[in-house]
C-alpha cells in the first residue's frame, strides 16, 4: 500500500501540462466531447476497457484486478457559462452555445478540470499498482453535472448494464479550502437544489404613461424583494434553505414598458419538508405579486434542473475519513459540515443501492487562506466555485486530489483496510504552486 502513495508525485507531475490543457478547453454540459475523448484515450493506455457516450457525452473505464468488492470513482467534465477573469496564462477563451442556443463564454469556473484529472490520475496509480489490490475498480466520468442530468442520463442509459454494479461510490469535489486538505460530512452534507424559470406578464406601454400599462419590471422587482423573505419568515432558524434569484430579463429600452420579465431561480434545502415548504411558498409570493400588480395573465412557472440531497452513509465516510487520517494526518483532514452547494452524484449511489462518501478537496492557495483568514476576509479574499476568479492552484490540489481518490480506493479493496501503519503521503511540499 505505502508503494501506491509513495508514487504520487510521480503521476501526478506530468498531469499539469493536461490540468492546463483542459481548463484552457472547458466544454458545456452534454458538449465535453474534446474531455471525453481524452479521458478515453488515457484510460485505454493505462489498461481499463472502456465504453464511450453513455448518456450523450459520458465515459466508463473498468478493471477487473481478481476477487474482491467492486468500486465506483466519479468525476464530472462539465463546465460553465462564466468569463473567465483569472489573469492566468492557461486562462479560457472558450465560448459555446448554451441550452437555449445563446452564444455564452465557458469556463471551468467549478474545478471540473480538477476532479478530472484527479481521477485519471488516481485510477493510473491504481492501475500500475494493481499488485497491492484486488476487486474491480470503475471509473466513470461524468457530463452535465451542472443541469442535474448528467448521472440520471447515464443511469438511464444503462450504466449499470455496461459496467459492473458497485458496492460504493465515491467522489469528490474541489472548494475553496487550503489546497491539501479534504473533509466529508456524514450525512445530509450537499443540499437538494431546485431551479425555476418564471415569466411574469403585463401589458406593454410607452413609458411616459405608466397608466396605460401593467408594468412587469415593477412586479418582477416587488417579487425578488419579497422572496427574500421565504428563508427569513418561513424557515425555522434550525433548518437550511437558501433562495436566490439569479437572472432577471425584461425589457430592450428605457422608454418602452415591456410586455413580460423573466426570472431565473435556484433553491436550495437539505430536507424534504423544507424543499416542499419553500417551493410552495415560492410559487405563493410570485402569483401573489403578480396578482397584486394587475396582471392579467398567470405567471408561468417552469421548473428546470433539480437535484437530490446528498447524503453520505455514516459508517462509510467514517471509514474513508480514517483512511485519510492515517494516510495524510489529521492535520490535513478536516470537518468541513453541511454545505448549501449540490451535487446529482448520489444518483449513482442510489440508483445502484449502495453507499455513497463523497468528500472536499482544498485548492485554494494556502497562504492566501492564512492571511485572508487572518484578516477575517475569506468570503471576499478567496474567489468560490462559480465565480470568474475561481483558480484552484494546481500543486497541491491535484497531488492531495489523485491520493485521496487512490486512498479511498484502497480502503474497500486492502484486505484490512487502509491503517495508520502505512506509510503516508506527504503531499503538502508543494503548496501553492500553479505549475
Amino acid at each position: 500500500m505505502s508503494s501506491v502513495l509513495q508514487d504520487v508525485t510521480v503521476v501526478t507531475e506530468p498531469l499539469v501540462e493536461l490540468y492546463k490543457d483542459l481548463h484552457a478547453h472547458p466544454e458545456l454540459s452534454f458538449a465535453e466531447h474534446r474531455t471525453a475523448g481524452i479521458v478515453a484515450e488515457r484510460l485505454r493506455a493505462v489498461g481499463l476497457d472502456v465504453i464511450e457516450g453513455i448518456g450523450r457525452t459520458g465515459v466508463a473505464g473498468v478493471l477487473r484486478n481478481g476477487e474482491g468488492p467492486t468500486v465506483l470513482l466519479r468525476a464530472d467534465m462539465d463546465a460553465l457559462p462564466v468569463l473567465e477573469d483569472t489573469g492566468l496564462d492557461y486562462a479560457s477563451t472558450a465560448r459555446g452555445t448554451d441550452p437555449e442556443g445563446n452564444d455564452v463564454p465557458v469556463m471551468h469556473a467549478c474545478g471540473h478540470d480538477v476532479h478530472v484529472v484527479s481521477l485519471l490520475g488516481a485510477t493510473q496509480l491504481l492501475a500500475q499498482h494493481a499488485a497491492d489490490w484486488s476487486g474491480t475498480l470503475v471509473v466513470v466520468f461524468q457530463p452535465a453535472e451542472e443541469l442535474g442530468g448528467g448521472a440520471q442520463a447515464m443511469v438511464d442509459d444503462g450504466l449499470y448494464e455496461r459496467v459492473p454494479r458497485p458496492d460504493v461510490v465515491l467522489g469528490q469535489h474541489v472548494a475553496p479550502a487550503p489546497a491539501g486538505l479534504v473533509g466529508a460530512h456524514p450525512g445530509a452534507a450537499f443540499a437538494g437544489a431546485d431551479a425555476f424559470q418564471v415569466r411574469l406578464f403585463g401589458r406593454g406601454g410607452h413609458g411616459s404613461r405608466p397608466e396605460t400599462t401593467v408594468d412587469p419590471v415593477v412586479m418582477a422587482a416587488s417579487t425578488v424583494m419579497r422572496l427574500q423573505t421565504v428563508v427569513s419568515r418561513e424557515v425555522a432558524g434550525s433548518d437550511t434553505a437558501v433562495v436566490t434569484v439569479g437572472q432577471l430579463q425584461a425589457g430592450t429600452k428605457s422608454n418602452i414598458i415591456p410586455d413580460e420579465a423573466v426570472l431565473g431561480l435556484s433553491i436550495r434545502s437539505a430536507s424534504v419538508p423544507v424543499r416542499t415548504r419553500v417551493i410552495e411558498a415560492v410559487h405563493r409570493i410570485i402569483r401573489a405579486e403578480a396578482q397584486a400588480s394587475g396582471a392579467e395573465r398567470e405567471p408561468e412557472i417552469t421548473a428546470a434542473e433539480s437535484f437530490p440531497v446528498l447524503v453520505n452513509d455514516p459508517d462509510a465516510t467514517s471509514r474513508v475519513v480514517g483512511a485519510f487520517q492515517a494516510a495524510f494526518g489529521d492535520g490535513r483532514v478536516i470537518a468541513p459540515g453541511a454545505v448549501t452547494g449540490s451535487e446529482d452524484v448520489s444518483i449513482l449511489s442510489t440508483a445502484a443501492g449502495v453507499p455513497l462518501v463523497y468528500w472536499l478537496l482544498g485548492g485554494a492557495d494556502p497562504e492566501q487562506f492564512a492571511a485572508a483568514a487572518s484578516r477575517g476576509t475569506t468570503l471576499s479574499d478567496i474567489p468560490s466555485n462559480h465565480s470568474p476568479h475561481f483558480a484552484p492552484v494546481i500543486r497541491p490540489t491535484l497531488d492531495t486530489g489523485v491520493a485521496a481518490l487512490a486512498v479511498a480506493a484502497l480502503e474497500w479493496f486492502g484486505p484490512e483496510g487502509f491503517t495508520p501503519e502505512r506509510s503516508r503521503t506527504d503531499t503538502a511540499d508543494t503548496a501553492g504552486s500553479n505549475g
